[in-house]
């Protein structure tokens, strides 16, 4: 049973009906596309997750339903869109997720269901399911609540304006040439 409960292979019917539990303490470097985010500030910084599989019954008692539980932990280290320093932004994720047969079926039940759909799987990815959950959460303007540093608040510095008062008005010229062409 330890293939099955691999985090990058795992039997989700298997996983659900032994109410089995999965954790780790991942590096970020781990998740690719979320690291891309990161820029490469603290590739040190660990992502922690912990999956529970369970089987509920269906509606009305009728059936079986196959669910896993899903809680991540994260501080993802980014750049701060106010001051331009790096912001470490702190992502809590807990989310159920419920498995259905197939892609149809997930399509078809997805706008009546409130608990978030994904298709049953013998080998199901775990990991991915992670990362796209932290991509997910990742905010689009990272910030600081209040940067360490002031933050200058103008479009342009003082040596963009001084070059705009030192240049010489291209249509001046033509002005001249203007009030010469009225002596003719």
């Amino acid at each position: 049973m330890t293939k099955e409960l691999s985090p990058d292979r795992l039997d989700i019917k298997a996983f659900a009906q032994a109410g089995a539990q999965l954790s780790g303490h991942d590096s970020l470097l781990k998740y690719k596309r979320v690291a891309e985010e990161a820029k490469g500030l603290h590739p040190d910084l660990l992502v922690d997750w912990k999956a529970t599989g369970e089987v509920r019954s269906g509606v009305a008692g009728i059936g079986s339903q196959i669910w896993m539980h899903l809680t991540i932990h994260a501080t993802v280290p980014m750049q701060c869109q106010r001051c331009m320093g790096p912001v470490d932004v702190p992502i809590d994720i807990d989310r159920e997720f419920r498995f259905v047969a197939d892609e149809a079926t997930a399509e078809a039940l997805d706008d009546e269901c409130e608990e978030d759909l994904l298709v049953l799987s013998r080998e199901f990815n775990l990991r991915e399911l992670i990362e796209d959950e932290l991509l997910l959460e990742l905010p689009v303007v990272p910030k600081h609540e209040e940067c360490p540093s002031q933050v200058v608040m103008k479009s342009t510095d003082d040596d963009f304006e001084e070059a705009n008062t030192q240049k010489t008005n291209p249509f001046a010229a033509l002005a001249s040439l203007r009030v010469d062409d009225k002596k003719h």
